[in-house]
């Protein structure tokens, strides 16, 4: 019961603040209906009259009406209870054993298809450059000329060695955005960048890289302390080492079929929905 309400919200939520406009709805909205990286999220497809979604036998389904009036019949997936969550530590004992039947790839041989790649990101009035294992570059460019630049880093095998050497080759990054989820990623170490004014010590960075589709780029980069920097990259090749693969959510599918416009439905009258967000605070929708 507990589930289908959450499913409603989620189709309810959606419906009163979109348009029927886009036959699939946008990955990014349907992402926000989960509280971890390990719960189940759900995406909606709208699907035209002259091109329905057919249901399986005893799927069920709610009528919404959209923020125009227009009204939906959403069939619900058959979601399953979700499997306990491995620990890192019986996974990693699970790896050992794996590795002795098979050789797994370590996280360092899954990026190396990297090598000779550089990836930009811009930012205002800065770029940043990164090359894989060379350096990283903050950049104000004009008119594609470099103009002004300081290196946050250089690669530094040593340091990296040094601190993956008790972590496993991969360490666990708070997820900001709930109280419990975690994302997993593998740090290099880049180090002797250029002087910093403040502390008149070499900048540096931590590189950190996390399993994330559908390529490879530059999703975020941060000060973490005083000329000391942290820089995030999406890599999908390190979706295929099982110790991301189970940080990976499951995607289920919410079909809705648009109804005729003189369609009626007592039973969504009157009715409200109490939708909880990825917030602490709960929004209450009205289908009125």
């Amino acid at each position: 019961m507990k589930l289908f309400i959450t499913l409603v919200a989620a189709v309810l939520c959606i419906l009163c603040i979109n348009v029927f406009a886009d036959p699939v709805f946008p990955s990014h909205i349907a992402g926000t209906f989960g509280h971890s990286s390990r719960e189940p999220k759900y995406k909606i497809e709208f699907h035209t009259e002259d091109s329905p979604y057919h249901p399986d036998d005893g799927q069920e389904s709610v009528v919404m009406p959209n923020k125009d009036g227009n009204n939906f019949i959403c069939f619900l997936p058959k979601v399953g209870k979700a499997k306990k969550p491995v620990t890192h530590q019986n996974t990693s004992s699970m790896i050992v054993e794996t590795e002795k039947r098979v050789k797994l790839k370590t996280p360092d041989e899954l990026l190396e298809v990297l090598k000779n790649q550089c990836f930009i990101r811009q930012e205002g009035w800065w770029s940043y450059e990164f090359c894989y294992q060379k350096q990283l570059r903050q950049l104000h460019l004009e008119e594609d000329k470099v103009v002004q630049e300081f290196v946050l880093g250089v690669y530094d095998e040593e340091a990296t060695a040094a601190f993956n050497q008790n972590l496993s080759d991969i360490s666990t990054l708070k997820d900001p955005r709930s109280k419990d989820a975690s994302q997993r990623y593998h740090a290099h170490q880049y180090t002797n960048g250029t002087a910093c004014d403040l502390t008149n010590q070499p900048r540096e960075t931590e590189v950190r890289f996390v399993c994330s589709e559908p390529r490879a780029m530059i999703s975020s980069i941060t000060e973490l302390s005083t000329c000391k920097y942290a820089l995030t990259i999406q890599c999908p090749m390190l979706c295929k080492h099982p110790l991301f693969q189970e940080e990976r959510p499951v995607w289920h599918t919410i079909n809705c079929n648009i109804l005729p416009k003189d369609y009626k439905d007592s039973k969504v009258d009157d009715t409200h929905f109490t939708v909880i967000m990825d917030s602490d605070d709960p929004s209450t929708y009205s289908t009125k």
